[in-house]
């Protein structure tokens, strides 16, 4: 299927730039429709919603803000530690959402099991259903994802 102008300009800003130096596509060879849908059937497979998803994300991140870069537990046998950096960063896509740049670092206690994620994270996943290309330094993988934010307590 023949992409459109503004798809192909998408995934030109998605490429590596002064925006994002390491890009948001990584090394991933599929198309961004392709990347999106592969990670879309991950989460419908486990019965979630890319907002139920983001939100269980963010309340993480509210959680972890409380310890002002320190690690606060969380339900779940979970730690959320959340580092602020200055400014913000605008999403890729063509409307003027721009995200804190901060990172939320989440770990369960008795694995060391560790992922991390910025608010733009969230918000991609939340209005565009991308969790970022594969060797994107940001990518997120939905399985993993899953597994450590619903993990049940020990």
């Amino acid at each position: 299927m023949k992409r459109s102008p503004q798809e192909e300009k998408l995934e030109r800003l998605l490429q590596p730039s002064k925006f994002s130096a390491g890009g948001f596509l990584g090394h991933d060879k599929r198309n961004l429709w392709e990347i999106i849908e592969a990670d879309a059937i991950a989460i419908a497979a486990a019965g979630k919603t890319m907002q139920e998803v983001a939100q269980r994300m963010q309340e993480l991140t509210d959680i972890g803000k409380k310890g002002l870069g320190d690690w606060v537990k969380a339900a779940g046998g979970l730690e959320v530690a959340v580092d602020d950096n200055r400014g913000k960063v605008p999403c890729p896509w063509p409307h003027s959402v721009r995200c804190l740049k901060r990172i939320t670092t989440v770990r369960q206690e008795l694995t060391k099991t560790e992922l991390r994620w910025s608010d733009l994270n969230v918000h991609l996943i939340k209005e565009h259903g991308f969790f970022e290309g594969k060797g994107a330094p940001f990518r997120i993988d939905p399985r993993e994802l899953l597994r450590l934010i619903y993990a049940p307590e020990d």
